[in-house]
């Protein structure tokens, strides 16, 4: 690895949410603070929206990390649920075991629970991350969770934090309640390329660089060029660019460095990229609104891949590979979750174009095989299968409008030999 090239004692761009690497732009700032005011305010909800890799989880572990001993912090992060699966997940975290209770039964429970923490002077601090994908059902109970009270004030404290469409949904016109209840509402946005700069070589400084240039000047405008100050990117580029240079045997990340992670990665710059994305939703949004349209054709050729997540013989999952990439980990946080001890909290990715799919380590520390050898960088064939911990991944290619699933499958997923080396992950 690139640490001792670079006289670095830790990895400076990991994709993982790391307290200790948080760069506070003025936006970041401002959303700490309208977190840390939950703790004294009980009078509203406090929500935050930024797109994905905007740093929302970052900010949240730091957050969480700073609070004293006398707040209870009940953290959701999977929330494709119904109603009475997140009142059970809320319970679990406070120690119940509410898997046979009805849900008046779980309702009463958590009323009695919240009232006793506040009688023994605890706060109690209710984060939902990912919030976007709550229905109005879940959201409904959250806002009537939220009216318990004793004679002088609320005793549930309430963040809900996810991407824009969680400002979406809000606005719906059955949610005009809930909406009443929000005090604070902050979009994260983007960093602007001061801040993105800052941010780089805070994490680099973090990372043990001692005020040495890693990165040459003429990087920066480049990096932001492609990345548009989206944190998640900038690791992501900052990291492969930083290979490049260990390739070379440089103690410095040159333009060439970046322009070559860049053809790696295949990125378009990063506003080339958004206007594309738009202009596909939008003739799609009209094919699917139009009446007779193809709607469904559209759907599926965009489409260029699938993976089978299989283990012990057993599939397990099938993921749809559409343009863009998707993050495969340990914790609930990824696009793909693999809840296995071998497996990083960020392992690898997987980034889909309409002309390949490659799949990427991720810094991992058990790392991805193919055919038995240890990969850092896969172009994906029809067939091929990666083997993440104990478990395996099968790549159909879809791109000659062929229609495979998991019942065309076998039902067992052939295993790769050789010694993987895996240690456990803690």
């Amino acid at each position: 690895m690139y640490l001792q090239q670079f006289k670095l004692k830790d990895l400076p761009f990991r994709l993982s949410p790391d307290p200790q690497f948080l760069y506070l732009s003025k936006n970041h700032s401002r959303a700490k603070a309208y977190m840390e005011s939950t703790i004294w305010f009980t009078d509203g909800f406090v929500v935050i929206t930024g797109e994905i890799g905007s740093g929302k989880t970052t900010l949240i572990e730091t957050f969480l990390s700073e609070l004293s001993e006398d707040v209870v912090v009940v953290q959701i992060n999977q929330t494709q649920v119904s109603a009475i699966e997140f009142l059970q997940s809320l319970l679990v975290q406070f120690g119940y075991s509410p898997f046979k209770m009805k849900k008046a039964e779980l309702l009463a429970t958590l009323n009695q629970f919240l009232v006793e923490q506040h009688a023994a002077n605890r706060k109690v601090l209710l984060i939902v991350d990912e919030a976007q994908n709550l229905t109005n059902r879940v959201l409904e109970e959250i806002r009537l969770l939220s009216g318990v009270e004793t004679t002088r004030e609320k005793v549930l404290r309430i963040i809900l934090a996810g991407q824009p469409e969680l400002n979406e949904k809000l606005d719906a016109p059955d949610l005009v309640q809930l909406v009443q209840r929000i005090r604070l509402r902050f979009h994260l946005t983007a960093l602007s390329a001061d801040d993105m700069n800052g941010y780089i070589r805070h994490r680099l400084e973090v990372a043990g660089s001692e005020g040495r240039e890693i990165f040459a000047e003429d990087t920066f405008p480049e990096i932001f060029r492609y990345t548009g100050g989206v944190p998640r990117l900038i690791n992501t580029l900052c990291d492969t660019a930083l290979m490049a240079a260990y390739a070379s045997n440089r103690d410095q990340v040159t333009l060439e460095d970046i322009r070559q992670a860049v053809s790696e990665l295949q990125w378009l710059d990063y506003a080339e990229r958004n206007n594309a994305i738009d202009q596909k939703r939008v003739h799609l949004n009209a094919e699917l609104t139009r009446p007779g349209g193809p709607g469904s054709d559209l759907l599926h050729a965009a489409v260029y891949g699938r993976v089978v997540l299989a283990s012990e013989g057993r599939n397990l999952l099938e993921i749809a590979l559409s343009h863009g990439r998707k993050i495969i980990g340990r914790t609930p946080d990824n696009d793909v979750q693999i809840d296995n001890r071998f497996v990083s909290r960020h392992h690898c990715q997987i980034i889909t174009t309409p002309d390949s799919c490659v799949i990427e380590d991720l810094n991992s520390t058990n790392g991805i095989f193919v055919k038995g050898k240890r990969v850092r960088r896969f172009s994906l064939n029809d067939g091929d299968v990666v083997t993440i911990g104990k478990h395996e991944l099968m790549y159909f290619d879809e791109r000659g409008h062929r229609s495979r699933s998991i019942s065309d499958t076998s039902p067992g997923v052939p295993e790769l030999t050789g010694d993987t080396g895996e240690t456990p992950r803690h």
